[in-house]
C-alpha cells in the first residue's frame, strides 16, 4: 500500500497529540539541560578561580525542538478545504506514526535531559 485516505479531523487530532507529546518532552529536556549547563559553567568558573586549566566551551548537546514541523502540518491541515486527505507512506509515517527523520535523535537527546536526574546524552547510535 503506497497511499491511504484519512479524515482530515482525525489526522489533525493525531498530529496535535504527537506535537503536544514532543513539546512536553522538549520543555522537560530544556529544564534538565539548563541545570547541567549551569553545573558545567560553575565548574569552569571554579577552575578559572583556582588556576586550573580552563575548559572554554560547553560541550552539551542541546535538546531537539521540532515543534515547528508539527505546527506546519497542523496549519496546512487547518487550512485545507478537503475533508479527506491522501497520505503517502512517508507522510503517514511522519504524521500518524510520529516517525520523522529526526525522531530517534530527538527522543534520545530529550529523554536523557528530561529524566528526574538529567544526564548528558552519550554517543548516539542510529
Amino acid at each position: 500500500m503506497n497511499t491511504v485516505k484519512v479524515k482530515r479531523e482525525e489526522l489533525l487530532t493525531k498530529v496535535r497529540a504527537n506535537r503536544d507529546a514532543h513539546r512536553e518532552l522538549f520543555l522537560k529536556a530544556q529544564e534538565g539541560y539548563r541545570k547541567l549547563v549551569i553545573e558545567e559553567l560553575d565548574r569552569m568558573l571554579a577552575d578559572a578561580k583556582e588556576g586550573r586549566p580552563i575548559q572554554r566551551s560547553v560541550t552539551l548537546t542541546e535538546p531537539s525542538n521540532h515543534t515547528r514541523d508539527y505546527d506546519r502540518v497542523i496549519t496546512m491541515l487547518e487550512m485545507s478545504v478537503d475533508e479527506t486527505i491522501v497520505l503517502d507512506a512517508g507522510e503517514f509515517d511522519h504524521y500518524v506514526m510520529d516517525s520523522w527523520d529526526w525522531s530517534r535523535f530527538a527522543q534520545w537527546t530529550n529523554t536523557a535531559y528530561a529524566c528526574p536526574t538529567p544526564c548528558a546524552p552519550g554517543p548516539f547510535r542510529s
